[in-house]
């Protein structure tokens, strides 16, 4: 047996453990139970969303991000252990969710990027190198990160025979059950990029949405997660009502709307890890072991919105 499959059984085997220790149960009905819960997917397949939505829905209630909303401006009432899914990027696996909510009756939000999903063009992360050269190409100014890219043959409006993202049919037969949301124009990480360009991702994403798909804007979801108050200045001033981070935690009526913290679930996970981590037990847990150094980029960024 090889490194990885050992460490896939160990890490399987905590999350058992952590499950049945009664742990995520406490904190789900004495800490979580008066919070919004987000969770995050991506890529998740038909097969495991069926066993996944379903363990979800049996230990919360599954609410739209529009309930949250309303609830927060007085127009809703919020139930207990209320949570809501999403999904960012809009990948093209995501049209076999269809038959999953409609079967589980709940609904979700996907975040997509509106000049990639129905085209041809690529995700810009899947043409690097590995997962180590994709994350460096996070940390960089913009303009570099696409010199990069162009070098490796990749360019934003390149079209590619393989399509990687829903297109227009899709998203248009699935946004009467799938509520769809701006992950941005082409993904880029908006604190890393220029005034002129993070305005125009934010902006020009939720125009195109509105105008080519026939939806109703109000959320974008930060590339990455990375986000500074340049970014919700530009958001505000857009039009948009809530920004989502990939802050870890939970929500409540004081949480800033432009600063909503998700959890994130691996599309791989099994059912004990989903468990444990929608709880929040993982974060906590976390909160006592050794502290990491992160990436995200919660400052002012190149300069304030008026520059």
């Amino acid at each position: 047996m090889d490194v990885t499959a050992v460490k896939r059984l160990a890490r399987s085997a905590v999350f058992t453990l952590l499950r049945f220790s009664g742990l995520p149960f406490l904190v789900r009905e004495l800490w979580q139970r008066n919070k919004v819960t987000i969770v995050v997917y991506h890529e998740l397949d038909a097969s495991r969303a069926d066993v996944h939505f379903a363990a979800l829905r049996a230990r919360y209630n599954v609410i739209s991000l529009s309930h949250f909303l309303a609830a927060r401006s007085g127009q809703a009432r919020l139930p207990r252990k209320a949570l809501i899914i999403t999904f960012d990027d809009g990948h093209r696996s995501n049209v076999g969710l269809t038959s999953v909510l409609e079967k589980h009756r709940i609904p979700i939000t996907i975040f997509v990027c509106s000049r990639i999903v129905g085209t041809h063009r690529h995700y810009w992360w899947l043409h690097t190198k590995d997962a180590r050269e994709a994350q460096a190409l996070k940390a960089v100014p913009d303009e570099q990160r696409v010199e990069a890219l162009l070098r490796r043959g990749h360019a934003d409006t390149q079209e590619y025979e393989a399509r990687q993202s829903l297109s227009r049919d899709e998203m248009s037969a699935m946004k009467s059950i799938i509520d769809f949301q701006s992950h941005t124009v082409f993904h880029p990480i908006l604190p890393a990029c220029s005034i002129e360009r993070a305005r125009s991702e934010i902006v020009a994403s939720k125009a195109a949405l509105e105008s080519e798909h026939g939806l109703k804007v109000y959320a974008l979801a930060y590339p990455n997660g990375d986000y500074s108050d340049r970014e919700i200045g530009l958001l505000q001033k857009a039009g948009y009502v809530c920004g989502l981070t990939m802050d870890a935690g939970v929500n409540d009526s004081h949480t800033d709307r432009f600063r909503l913290r998700r959890v994130a679930l691996p599309d791989d996970a099994g059912i004990d890890e989903v468990i444990v981590k929608a709880s929040g037990l993982w974060r906590l847990l976390k909160a006592f072991g050794p502290k990491r150094t992160h990436s995200r980029r919660h400052s002012t960024a190149h300069g304030d919105i008026d520059r």
